[in-house]
Formats: structure tokens, sequence, C-alpha cells
């Protein structure tokens, strides 16, 4: 009998991709439990559809999932940090995580790898190869299953395949091309026996979009409504379409798609063997990518189903509840019609602590405080873009903005806990940012998405959107600029932006060249991070584009003063003693200074790929190294 190696994560959540369904039965550890006198090999969990479908549930548990949920060098992320933070739009000042201490001071090398220092994607000890051979093995041996009809088998096995596609483009984005992993290697005391070289960006691309069309041919389009509530998570045909739009950009983008290679320090020789390139800029691979998203949307005008989730109202609240749904509420293609992919991990330590243990506490330590600059990305609530030389968008910089902005950011004035949050140096969440940055109000905001007002899910497991309609939209949008179809291109943003009660692109910017592409790039860049903030895009939005001009600026807090000079909070106060709730302000921009980052002053482009560990190059079976490392 075959014997098969395992891979368990220490805890689950029964399969995190769609907890709700598993109630009666045992995932994890507990279903490889054996009985007396049976041992659990392939032939044992292929023999019965039931243990068939636990096995695949079980593999789903090791998607993605982006937030830090616990001490391990699996789920703790960068050490409480997310890679997010370093781009412009977050800055941690969470001194010991792995943003701090790798990133931002420069002491990343590529021998953290071998160790697992917290770097921001490690290429071993993400659950990706685990979920890749786990997929191989159910796609090579469902078929032997005795009481599972053809159907379900076809169903399953494209399942499988997204999550291999998934998982390789969790890892494209961070390396470049891959070893192309097409069947399940066994376990061996020999390496030679499931050692595979690198290939190519473009082959490691083909990859994952064959195995999404192959996927997408046997999955239903959406899942039955009847269905959604013990089901929601799993794959679907607009699942597998979805993600192949974009991993199609990504692979258009000129990080790997341009006519010179993203950096040239040594060593070159993944550059060489198009590792990390394609060579030259292929035109062909934005047809590709424009005729993915074409072909998605053409699929939802005829089925339906997907849309971008609306607003009940026109009001601000109206607005917010329709974003926030979009990002935050489970039922793809029910209750959230948005929602393409998405994981979730449930964490019990008990009590309301399991929600103020790990990812609210590395908030409250400040990993994730938004930048003056982010901030400033979100127009006015009527579209028009935000100015400190107008005095009217600077009196209602808090109140009158694009909606998504208080759905991203907690700001001074905003609902928060049932009272109004205070931002002001002095108030009540900021009352020591006068005299030092470290807190989770230290660039003057607060981190809003998934977090909330802390209380909103306490224990619930949180979701992570991995993939939702706006995206695929944006995507859309981009392809359509690349292909000289501007008008297209903004319609597609239009409709983001109509979503929140925005004006469209054009009526917004009138002194704005939209018909100029690297105009219409900044805009749609700039959409893509208010629509998708703190959703892992705006650092990889930087990267595929070569922004090194956006990773060396140096970035800013706002400093928020009460007009009538008072440094305290006026909620904390009996309510005798308040008097008039403070609501006229000065404002000071101010550069970060605490945590600073090593690329402000010396930024190298071989950071838009992370490194591979030497110990895995020296097995000498085809793994270059990055450039620069």
């Amino acid at each position: 009998m075959k014997k098969i190696k395992i891979y368990i994560a220490s805890f689950l959540i029964g399969i995190s991709s769609f907890y709700s369904c598993v109630d009666d039965v045992n995932f994890g550890d507990s279903f490889l439990e054996k009985e007396p006198g049976v041992d659990v090999t392939i032939d044992v969990i292929f023999s019965d559809a039931e243990s068939a479908r636990r096995f695949l549930w079980d593999n789903y548990s090791r998607m993605y999932y982006a937030l830090p949920t616990y001490w391990n060098a699996l789920d703790d992320k960068m050490n409480m940090g997310m890679f997010e933070a370093l781009s412009d739009a977050f800055h941690s000042h969470l001194e010991w995580d792995g943003v701090n201490r790798l990133y931002y001071s420069g002491a990343y090398n590529a021998g953290h790898e071998n160790s697992g220092g917290h770097g921001r994607f490690s290429f071993t000890r993400e659950n990706t190869w685990e979920a890749v051979r786990a997929s191989w093995v159910f796609i090579e041996n469902v078929d032997r299953v005795p009481n599972m009809d053809d159907e379900e088998k076809a169903r399953l096995k494209a399942e499988a395949k997204v999550i291999v596609a998934s998982r390789y483009f969790d890892m494209f984005r961070h390396f470049g091309g891959l070893p192309i992993v097409d069947h399940a290697f066994p376990i061996t005391t020999n390496p030679a026996d499931y050692y595979t070289e690198r290939a190519t960006v473009e082959a490691t691309t083909n990859f994952m979009i064959k195995l999404l069309d192959e996927a997408a041919k046997d999955l239903p389009w959406s899942l039955p409504e009847d269905e959604i509530a013990n089901w929601d998570g799993r794959f679907t045909e607009a699942s597998a379409l979805g993600l192949k739009t974009s991993i199609l950009l990504f692979a258009a983008s000129p990080l790997f798609n341009d006519d010179v290679p993203y950096s040239t320090e040594s060593p070159q020789d993944a550059v060489t063997n198009h590792h990390v390139w394609t060579g030259g800029y292929k035109s062909e691979m934005w047809t590709e990518a424009l005729k993915a998203c074409e072909d998605f949307f053409k699929k939802v005008q005829s089925n339906g189903i997907y849309e971008l989730n609306q607003a009940s109202g026109t009001s601000v609240n109206n607005y917010r509840e329709a974003y926030q749904n979009a990002y935050f509420k489970r039922g793809s293609g029910g209750d959230n019609p948005e929602l393409l992919i998405s994981t979730r991990k449930r964490y019990t330590y008990g009590s309301n602590g399991q929600w103020d243990y790990y990812f609210p506490q590395s908030t409250t330590q400040g990993a994730f405080t938004p930048t003056q600059e982010f901030v400033e990305m979100f127009p006015m609530s009527d579209g028009t873009p935000f100015s400190w030389d107008n005095p009217e968008h600077v009196k209602n910089m808090f109140s009158e903005r694009d909606p998504r902005l208080f759905e991203n950011i907690l700001v001074n004035n905003a609902d928060f806990q049932g009272r109004q949050a205070e931002l002001w140096v002095g108030g009540r969440e900021a009352r020591d940012n006068s005299a030092k940055e470290v807190s989770e109000y230290a660039t003057g905001y607060g981190l809003y998405k998934f977090i909330l007002d802390k209380s909103k899910n306490i224990n619930k497991p949180t979701l992570w959107p991995y993939l939702r309609m706006a995206e695929v939209h944006l995507n859309y949008a981009e392809a359509l600029m690349v292909a000289g179809r501007t008008q297209e291109a903004i319609a597609q943003v239009d409709l983001v932006r109509a979503r929140v009660g925005m004006k469209g692109l054009k009526e917004s910017n009138p002194n704005l060249n939209m018909n100029d592409s690297k105009v219409l790039l900044e805009e749609i860049l700039r959409e893509r991070a208010c629509e998708l903030g703190f959703e892992d895009v705006r650092f990889f939005d930087l990267i595929r584009h070569k922004r090194a001009q956006d990773f060396k600026k140096v970035l800013h807090g706002l400093r928020i003063y009460r007009a009538d000079g008072i440094n305290d909070s006026w909620s904390d106060k009996p309510a005798a003693d308040r008097g008039p709730r403070p609501t006229e302000f000065k404002y000071e921009v101010f550069e970060l200074s605490n945590s600073k980052r090593i690329w402000w002053t010396n930024f190298s482009t071989k950071w838009y790929l992370t490194a591979f560990a030497p110990n895995e190059i020296h097995k000498d079976y085809g793994l270059t190294q990055n450039p620069g490392w």
C-alpha cells in the first residue's frame, strides 16, 4: 500500500474557506486519526466518497489568508506585520515586526530565507507546496472512488486545479517564474525524484492559465442559492475565470513584460534564462489579458449572479454599507454578489480574547498605520480630487469625502465605538501622538478596514476577499487602456466609482487629459488603491509597474490640533465639564521619522522580487536566484 505524508496546519477552522458546512465532520489532525489496526493510506482515503471529499476540503485550508492570526512561522506573517506596509499606503510602527527589522532597516538578505526570518513571503513555508502536492494526489486518485459519480469527480478535480493555480499565483507575484509541478511526486529519500528546474515567466503563466481553463469547463458558474450557506467558498467557473484576469494582468505588466529586465544587479542567471522577464516586450500578453476580461464579462452578462454590491440608497452610510459588504460579507454570489474567491480562518482562544489576540493586537501596536499619501488619494464625495489649496476641501476633509475613505481608515470625528473618534493631539485615541510616534494612530489615522470599530466582528472569523468583482472591473480598465480603448476603460472605472456615489473620472477631473495613457494609468492605479485598500493590491501594483518613485518617496502623517488650543479629550470628561464638542481644527503634515525606510534614500529595484533561500538554490536542481540577491 502507498502511504501518503500530509502536512497539516496546527489549527484549522474545519475548512477555512467555508467553515459553516462542516460542524459534524472532523478535519485537520483528527481526520488522520487511525481506527485500531487501520493505516491511513491513499487506498483508504480514496476508497470512500466522504473520506475523499474530506481530503479536498482539508486542502482548501491551505489557501492564502493575508491577515496575521497566530504566533507561528506560517500564520504570524511578518511577525505580526504584513507586506502591504511596504507600500506607500501604510507604514509600520511595530518595531519588532519583519517589516521594520528586515525591510525598513535594509537588513534583509537571501540568508534570512534559510531561517525563516519573517520575510514578506517564503518559498517553502507558506503551505504552497503542501497544497500543490495534495491537489495532485487528489486529482490522480479520485477516479478510484467507487461511490462517487463522474460529474462530481470532474468538479472536485477542477476545484483542486484552482487551488494549484491560486497557490502558484501567490508565489508568482513574489518570485517570478517557478518550478512546474504537474503531478504528485512520490515521498522518497532521493530528492532527485521530485526536483524540477525553474520555469520561465511565460511557462509559469501558461501553466496557471491551462489549469484554470481546464477547471472552468467542469465547474458550475455559481453555487446554487440553496447551497451557499453550507458551501460558500467553493470554487466556481466565475472564480476560475476571474483569477485568470488577475494572473494575465500581472504577467503582462512591465515588471516581467518590458524591453529591459527590472534589475541589472548580479546574479543575472534568472534574467538570462527568462525566469524573471519575458526577454522583451510582448504586446500579445496584453491582448491575452484583455481577452480574458472580455470573456469573463460576457459570461457575467449571460449568466448573471455576480455584480458589484450596490447601495440601497444614496446616503453616505448607504454607500459605506455597500462597500463594506463587498469585501467583508460572506455568501459569494448570494448575499455578497461581488465576492469571487474568499478564505477565512477561525482561531479559538476563548471568549472575546480570540478577536483581541493577534490581528487586532498588531493593529493596536501600530503595524498598519495609514499614510497621508494614502488619505490624499481619496477624492471628495463628488469625485473631485482633494486639494489643500481649496479651503472648502480642508474644512470638509473628514466629512465630504469618498465614502471608501471612512471604510479603509479611521479619521478624526468619525463614528467609532458609539461615539466620535478623537484623533487630535491629546484626544482619546491619539493622546500620546505629541510625544511619540509608536502607537496605533501614529500617523494621525487608524486602520479601519477588517477591524472596523473593534466590536462588530468579535468571535467571528474574518473573511479575506481574495478576489472580488471590483478588482476584475479595474483589471479590465487597465487592459482596455493599453489597447487604446480609452472610453471603455474609463467606463469600467466609473462603474466602481458610481457604487459609492461619485461622479465619473472625466467629469471629476476636467483639467486632466484622460486620453493620455499615462494620465489614465495614474487614475486607474489610484482607483485601485482606494477601492482595494489593504487587500494586497497596492503593493503589487507598485511592483508590477516598477514604481521605484513611489517606494523612494518619503511618507507623511497628519497632526491634528484643536483650534481652541486645548490638548485634551472631550469624551473622557464628565458631561457637565465637556462644553461644546470641538469642531474646528488645525492641521500639520509631518514627515514620518520613526522607523524610517532605507528605501527612501537608497532604493534598489532588486526589492521588486524576493529572494530564494540559498539552501534551496544549493540543492542544484535548476533554481536560479533572483537578481540582486
